[in-house]
C-alpha cells in the first residue's frame, strides 16, 4: 500500500483499540473515520488485492454476512464487519483491523452500496430484500431499487446472489450478466404490490409472483428452502441445523451457501460452519438472569417486526421502543405491524416511545403492562422464557444493561 495508506491503517487501529479500551464502544466507527481522513482512498486501499463479497438489504444484512464469513472460513481467514457497522468508515475499521486476509465479506447499507462497490470492486454482491425502514430520512423502496439496478449496471462483471421471491430485488438484478437466484420465501408483500417497471399490479400464487402489465415475473431459483434444509442448484438437499432461531435463518443460511459456493466452496464443507453461529452482535442472544432466560431479539420495522414473532416462543414478552437518530424519529410504521400474534401472553412495554407502542397495541386489542425499567420488566415476568423485542437503540440499552456490550 502507499504510505499515507500504511500510515492511516496504523492509526485506525490504534484509534479502534483505544475506544474499545476506553468503553466507548467497538471501535469499529470512530477507526474508519479516522483513517479515512488520513488517507481518502484508504477503504480502496485496504480491498485491493482480496477476493470480497457484499451483503445487502433491509433485513438480514448481519446475520447473512455472519454465516458468509463462516461458510468462506472453509477456504482462509475472513475479514469482515461483525458488529454491524455497515458504512464505508466501519468496512475501513474492519479491513484495517483484520490485515491482509485473501477474503472479506461485508454488510452494506443499502444506501451506500453503490459506493461501497466501486471502492472496493466486489467478486460477489447478495441482494436480500427492500421494505421500508425510517422513512422519515431514507429513501423510498422503489428508489432503493433503482439505486441498485443502475449500481449494477456500472459493474456488470459482478456475480450477483438475489432473492427471487422479492420483486424489486429482481427488477434491480434482472439485468445483471451473472446472476443466481435464492428462494426462501417472503413473508412480507406491503412494499411490493405494484410493479417498478411499469407500475401495473403484481399477482402472487402458491409462492410465485408475477406482473400483470409485463414480463417481469419470479425467476427460477437455483437455491431454495426446503423443510430444514437447502436445495443446491444440482438439486441436492443438504440438512443445515442452526442454533439460530425462525424459518427467516434458514433462508439467511440459503444465501449464505449461495455466496459461498461463488468462491467454490461446497455445501457440504460450509453447512457444518453455519451451527457454529450462536449470536451476532448480540441478536438471539441469550441470559440467564434471577431465573429468567431472557432472549434478545432485534426489530427495527415492519418486515423484521413479523419475522420476530415468528421466531419468539409464546411467552412473556418484552417490546421495547425508542425513537432516536438510529432508529428514526417517525413512529408511524408502528401501524404497519400485526401485533395480534401476542393476543394471550403476557406483554410488557417500555422504552422511550412506549406510550406510541400503547395506543398501537390498544388498537390491535392486545392487553399489555407499561415499566419504567428493564429490571422492573425482569421481575414483572415469571422465571422461565423472557422474550426481549426491541429496536435499534432500544436493543442496545437492554445488551448494556445485561452487560453484554459487544
Amino acid at each position: 500500500m502507499p504510505l499515507r495508506a500504511k500510515v492511516a491503517t496504523s492509526v485506525s487501529r490504534t484509534a479502534a483499540a483505544l475506544s474499545r479500551a476506553a468503553g466507548r464502544g467497538d471501535g469499529s466507527v470512530i477507526g474508519g473515520w479516522i483513517g479515512l481522513k488520513i488517507d481518502p482512498d484508504l477503504l480502496k486501499n485496504l480491498a485491493a488485492g482480496r477476493a470480497i463479497a457484499l451483503v445487502s438489504g433491509t433485513n438480514g444484512k448481519t446475520t447473512t454476512t455472519r454465516f458468509a464469513a463462516a461458510a468462506l472460513g472453509v477456504l482462509g481467514p475472513v475479514a469482515t464487519n461483525s458488529f454491524g457497522a455497515n458504512m464505508p468508515t466501519g468496512h475501513t475499521s474492519a479491513l484495517a483491523k483484520a490485515g491482509a486476509t485473501p477474503f472479506a465479506v461485508l454488510e452494506v447499507d443499502e444506501h451506500y452500496l453503490a459506493r461501497v462497490i466501486d471502492e472496493t470492486t466486489p467478486r460477489v454482491v447478495a441482494l436480500l430484500n427492500l421494505s421500508r425502514d425510517q422513512l422519515d430520512r431514507a429513501k423510498e423502496v422503489a428508489m432503493m431499487a433503482q439505486m441498485w439496478r443502475t449500481a449494477l449496471a456500472a459493474h456488470p462483471d459482478v456475480h450477483v446472489v438475489a432473492n427471487a421471491d422479492d420483486p424489486m430485488v429482481v427488477w434491480a438484478a434482472v439485468n445483471t450478466a451473472h446472476v443466481v437466484w435464492f428462494s426462501a420465501g417472503q413473508r412480507w408483500h406491503d412494499d411490493s404490490f405494484v410493479c417498478p417497471e411499469c407500475g401495473s399490479p403484481i399477482e402472487r400464487a402458491n409462492g410465485d409472483w408475477r406482473c400483470t402489465g409485463c414480463p417481469l415475473r419470479r425467476p427460477q431459483a437455483q437455491w431454495t428452502v426446503e423443510d430444514d434444509g437447502v436445495i443446491d442448484p444440482r438439486g441436492d438437499w443438504h440438512l443445515v441445523k442452526l442454533q439460530l432461531p425462525g424459518h427467516v435463518n434458514l433462508g439467511n443460511a440459503a444465501t449464505a451457501l449461495a455466496v459461498a459456493a461463488e468462491f467454490g466452496v461446497r455445501p457440504i464443507e460450509a453447512v457444518p460452519r453455519l451451527a457454529g453461529v450462536a449470536s451476532v452482535a448480540g441478536r438471539y442472544a441469550q441470559v440467564e438472569r434471577d431465573g429468567r432466560n431472557i432472549r434478545l431479539l432485534l426489530a427495527k420495522n415492519p418486515a423484521s417486526w413479523l419475522e420476530a414473532f415468528d421466531m419468539a416462543e409464546v411467552a412473556p414478552t418484552l417490546l421495547s421502543i425508542n425513537a432516536r437518530d438510529p432508529d428514526g424519529f417517525d413512529t408511524s410504521w408502528l401501524y404497519d405491524v400485526d401485533f395480534s400474534p401476542l393476543r394471550g401472553r403476557q406483554v410488557l412495554i417500555t422504552g422511550d416511545r412506549a406510550y406510541d407502542l400503547a395506543v398501537r397495541l390498544e388498537v390491535n386489542d392486545v392487553a399489555f403492562r407499561h415499566v419504567q425499567t428493564f429490571d422492573e420488566a425482569v421481575r414483572a415476568s415469571p422465571p422461565g422464557r423472557l422474550e426481549v423485542i426491541a429496536n435499534y437503540t432500544a436493543f442496545q440499552d437492554i445488551r448494556a444493561e445485561l452487560d453484554r456490550v459487544n
